[in-house]
């Protein structure tokens, strides 16, 4: 690897301490880097980044490492995320580890973790992907939603909830594990769909094969009115859906590759996350 491109997330690195950290060391070891330019809305500018980048890195959390996977997911791209918050699934490196860590990364001393990602159709042809999660959930007032889940063409449920969320394994532990959904291995090729705050009492999650093509129809509200909604990618991109209307999510073509540095394992992780450190 010898062009790198820096993502920084301006909040958690307000004066730059961190990322020009990072830009000096890569800089002494002879490689190219650029600092990644955003607009005024604190989003990446992708006219900006250069066509031959190796490897991103961000400097932030887990929700600055998402976006830039869903910026970057059809060069395929491998992201290094520098953690700045508090413990992360995604962002590994600690900030006092960063010059030993960098140095495993430049002498080729790391794997690449390659984890799934889902896409979201609309009929009119407008299309998104997340790594996380794609969630359909209610616009404006408080109610109850109604829509109809397909599998690969099948009815499989008709539901009445607040919404529902088709996850992949790495969002497993994120809206979907705060709904009651399941905890999936992040290299896994699965599917979760859960509903949220589902008004009966035999609605679980169900998690399907990575390769089922899903579609949400959106349904009637109360007293046959027209009901409108949001499907949301990552909790970023919204999209307006109305009843009748309907979005097809399968998997996306490209999976994001993750730079793993350390030896720490997801359960362990995990083990420090459900203790609340």
């Amino acid at each position: 690897m010898d062009r790198f491109y820096i993502v920084t997330n301006d909040g958690k690195d307000p004066d730059y301490a961190v990322t020009d950290k990072v830009n000096d060391l890569l800089f002494k070891e002879g490689k190219t880097t650029y600092l990644c330019k955003k607009d005024d809305d604190k989003r990446i500018i992708r006219d900006s980044i250069p066509s031959d980048i190796d490897c991103v890195i961000v400097i932030g959390g887990d929700g600055s490492l998402i976006e830039a996977a869903r910026v970057f997911h059809a060069r395929e791209v491998p992201i290094l995320g520098i953690n700045m918050g508090t413990l992360g699934y995604l962002t590994e490196v600690e900030v006092n580890d960063i010059e030993e860590e960098l140095k495993k990364l430049i002498r080729g001393d790391y794997t690449l973790e390659s984890r799934m990602m889902i896409e979201g159709a609309f009929e009119d042809g407008e299309r998104d992907v997340a790594l996380n999660d794609i969630v359909v959930s209610r616009k404006g007032v408080l109610r109850v939603l109604h829509f109809k889940l397909y599998v690969n063409g099948e009815l499989l449920n008709s539901y009445e909830a607040d919404g529902i969320i088709i996850s992949t394994p790495t969002g497993s532990t994120a809206y979907n594990l705060s709904a009651g959904g399941p905890i999936v291995e992040p290299t896994a090729s699965m599917i979760v769909i859960t509903p949220i705050c589902s008004h009966a009492l035999n609605t679980s999650s169900i998690v399907l094969s990575a390769d089922d093509e899903i579609v949400i129809e959106i349904g009637m509200g109360r007293n046959g009115t027209v009901e409108e909604v949001f499907t949301t990618f990552d909790g970023a991109d919204m999209v307006s859906m109305e009843t009748g209307e309907r979005v097809t999510i399968r998997r996306s073509e490209a999976d994001t590759k993750i730079v793993k540095l350390s030896k720490i394992s997801f359960l362990e992780i995990l083990r420090r996350k459900m203790k609340g450190n």
